[in-house]
């Protein structure tokens, strides 16, 4: 394997979260001033984002537009971000966005973080229930916070927690 950085080396999105950890406001904030940060057509920055910390109005708002499989691990997540896009390019934003959501992703590992990512989630309702204003679109949910017990998972997603991580070789990668 190629020498990578242990940020990216060491990245991985679980989906045990310790349900007593906090996200403290300076963690949040570094984390939205790493996605400030990333690249994007034109400076552009379409990219949005709502966070709701366990238990507080918005993070409810956030889970109730989850799946309940879902539901049922995110809970334990100290931080949920929305990741929204504007502009009238959806294309590129969304591409933009996914820019800023890797870039807070890589901050929070930075941090001693995890992240996991959802993109299975009702957005018309999540606007709804965020109030987000109308062209904001939300494109993913991320759950934020530090490691928690992987026997307090599910059996199904305690087998996938605590199995080997599984990465395609480059070349099935190169289209050429």
């Amino acid at each position: 394997m190629a020498d990578l950085t242990p940020l990216l080396a060491f990245r991985w999105s679980p989906w045990a979260f310790d349900p007593r950890a906090e996200l403290t406001p300076d963690e949040a904030a570094s984390l939205l001033e790493a996605a400030r940060w990333a690249p994007s057509e034109e400076n552009g920055q379409p990219w949005r984002f709502a966070l709701g910390h366990r238990d507080d109005e918005n993070w409810k708002r956030i889970m109730v537009s989850l799946p309940d499989d879902d539901q049922c691990w995110a809970r334990h997540a100290a931080t949920l971000v929305v990741g929204a896009h504007t502009g009238g390019d959806a294309e590129r934003a969304a591409y933009d966005l996914g820019q800023a959501m890797a870039h807070l992703t890589l901050q929070a590992t930075a941090l001693g973080l995890h992240v996991r990512q959802l993109t299975r989630f009702d957005q018309v309702s999540l606007a709804t229930e965020l109030n987000l204003p109308v062209g904001v679109r939300p494109l993913v949910v991320a759950a934020v916070g530090r490691l928690g017990d992987p026997f307090a998972l599910p059996a199904d997603l305690r087998a996938r927690e605590t199995g080997l991580r599984h990465r395609r070789p480059v070349t099935d990668l190169l289209l050429c």
